[in-house]
């Protein structure tokens, strides 16, 4: 679904590029502005620096003189209003509005879709309006839009600047969409096979024996049991090579096995030592 960030009459140039970045980290691009305050702030260095990389998006924003304009193409409005307007459109929570939208039925707990409502038409492109920075938006451009999107914030204290109040709502949208698969830092490691968990457990059972843990005339249920835990961690090939080396460090250290004791007969089971044989005469 084609989605468009609009910023009306905007003043501060370092609010343009918080919102390019913005928009980058959730994946849009599509960003006009409608009257800004500066003429070149698309090149001035408060927005680059603001954008923080997001440079694409500034290079491809686009800056029109009225909001007809900016809205070519677009189909569903989204006004950002803190305060409903008295003849202005419903006003709702990004969520709320978002499911609905695409004509889902899970919405927040404390405002919930009605359940017999058949989901609306899911439009082809989508315009989220914010306004100035001072004043907001007016309420003729409210009047034009669908919804009015409020963001829940703390009820004595809900200014939110513009480049969050962008982050905002298209973090929100890109959830809606489907959002963004994550990603884990490092690979899933592989697991070690059936093959290389059996050899360590009998290097391991071999290193008990040398420090004495391990009783092989009476080992009870230590080897299975090691095996279970061995088995619920999952070992990774790396792994393994550790547990093989700790048993290798056990068996270099092990105490020197006694030498078998010589077995010493009784004297009435010593043989006669052979008599001397006489000169035959």
């Amino acid at each position: 679904m084609k989605t468009r960030f609009i910023l009306i009459n905007t003043s501060h140039a370092g609010n343009v590029g918080a919102a390019a970045r913005a928009m980058k980290t959730m994946g849009f691009d599509d960003l006009v502005l409608v009257a800004p305050r500066w003429a070149n702030v698309l090149r001035r260095e408060e927005t680059i620096q603001r954008s923080s990389g997001a440079l694409d998006v500034l290079n491809n924003a686009r800056i029109v003189e009225t909001l007809d304009e900016a809205l070519d193409g677009m189909e569903h409005l989204c006004a950002t209003a803190m305060t409903p307007r008295d003849f202005g459109p419903p006003t709702q929570t990004p969520r709320t509005h978002f499911a609905e939208l695409l004509g889902r039925t899970e919405a927040l707990a404390s405002e919930p879709l009605p359940v017999q409502a058949p989901p609306a038409q899911r439009p082809g492109s989508v315009a989220f309006l914010c306004g100035s920075e001072r004043f907001g938006m007016q309420n003729e451009d409210v009047y034009r839009c669908h919804v009015a999107l409020s963001i829940p914030t703390n009820p004595k204290f809900g200014s939110l600047n513009l480049g969050a109040a962008v982050q905002l709502i298209a973090y929100d949208w890109r959830e809606a969409l489907g959002g963004y698969a994550v990603e884990s830092a490092t690979a899933e490691p592989k697991l070690a096979d059936a093959a290389a968990v059996s050899g360590m457990l009998k290097h391991w059972e071999e290193a008990l024996t040398g420090i004495g843990f391990l009783d092989p005339a009476a080992p009870k249920k230590l080897m299975p049991r090691l095996n279970q835990l061995f088995n619920r961690a999952q070992l990774s090939p790396e792994e393994i090579h550790i547990l093989r080396g700790v048993a290798k460090a056990m068996l270099k250290n092990a105490p020197p096995s006694p030498a078998p004791l010589q077995k010493v007969l009784p004297a009435e089971d010593k043989a006669p030592a052979p008599a001397d044989t006489p000169a035959s005469a």
